[in-house]
């Protein structure tokens, strides 16, 4: 009797490290843009990042995560880009714009408030007041010459921008001079034509 027990308690210990089992469904992989696939980061620091509520008179927390400030490739405009970690939600995103002013903010060495006139990083565009936080000053300083570096640049290729389509603008003008002044004198030849018959 003891013999078949002991059969039945060997069966039930034998194991396999083998098991597999099908998915039910198969997935595909996705790909998926993070819209940063043509932008480089020029500037990257962990950071806690605030936001000024008005109604309640009082900051909020948005994130602590990596603050990015990332170049376009093509247009190499410079924008901010922050993430919240592990679940990488965006909290901030916006283009560093020239009336941005980065102001201390009271009691604290190691952080920084601005204005937003339309930041990204919720379903619509809003203006908004950010604080960020850094580990310590010299991070904070950093970050300062970073920003103000790359406002210094968006001005920049907005000033050349504007310049260009001056550019263009003469141009055209010239051009528009030129066919005016090539229908007067078709305008003279045939005057002059009209007399001589």
């Amino acid at each position: 009797m003891s013999d078949k027990n002991d059969a039945v308690t060997h069966e039930e210990v034998v194991e396999s490290n083998d098991v597999h089992f099908e998915p039910v469904i198969q997935l595909n992989p996705v790909e998926v843009k993070t819209h940063e696939e043509d932008e480089e980061a020029i500037f990257k620091m962990r950071a806690k990042l605030f936001r000024f509520v008005k109604e309640s008179n009082e900051w909020k927390e948005r994130g602590t995560g990596e603050v990015r400030l990332l170049k376009h490739k093509v247009s190499t405009k410079i924008r901010v880009l922050m993430r919240r970690d592990k679940t990488l939600k965006v909290c901030a995103n916006h283009y560093i714009t020239e009336d941005m002013k980065l102001t201390p903010n009271v009691g604290s060495d190691r952080s920084w408030v601005w204005n937003v006139a339309a930041d990204s990083s919720d379903e619509e565009p809003a203006p908004q007041t950010l604080a960020i936080r850094f580990a310590n000053p010299e991070n904070a300083d950093k970050f300062k010459a970073a920003f103000e570096e790359a406002q210094a640049h968006n001005k920049s290729i907005k000033s050349g921008a504007a310049s260009t389509e001056q550019k263009d603008e003469k141009k055209d003008e010239k051009k528009d001079e030129k066919k005016d002044e090539k229908k007067d004198d078709a305008k003279e030849d045939e005057k002059k034509e009209d007399k001589s018959e």
